[in-house]
């Protein structure tokens, strides 16, 4: 068995960050409609720029749909599970400087408990 690098919380990422990519071909709602794929790009390249990404740091990872997609675009930063509803590559970058980085919640973008899809 391979040894692990594990983060400070005892895991192998200290944040692992998921983002919907979902693209519902139907016109029905999803993240993809709502440039959640050049958010993702913009948060990976953010990450490995800050120097964040990597074992024992953050992982930035395509997802399915994640089912909450009247909130989209959307991303789940765990091992806190917390979720994010974001516009723009502003509040991406707010994300990384606030949360991945520092560890601390940006309250404004926390997705509402009760959005679904």
């Amino acid at each position: 068995m391979s040894e692990q690098t594990p983060g400070s919380n005892g895991q192998y990422y200290e944040h692992h960050v998921f983002f919907c990519l979902n693209d519902r071909v139907n016109g029905e709602n999803s993240c993809a409609h709502h440039g959640a794929k050049e958010m993702f790009d913009h948060c990976k390249a953010r990450v490995k720029a800050e120097g964040l990404s990597g074992p024992g740091k953050v992982r930035v990872n395509k997802a399915g749909c994640l089912d909450r997609c009247a909130g989209g675009p959307i991303m789940a930063v765990y091992p806190e599970g917390v979720w994010y509803t974001f516009i723009d590559n502003d509040d991406i970058d707010e994300i990384v400087e606030s949360h991945l980085k520092n560890g601390q919640v940006v309250e404004r973008l926390l997705t509402p408990p009760d959005v679904g899809r």
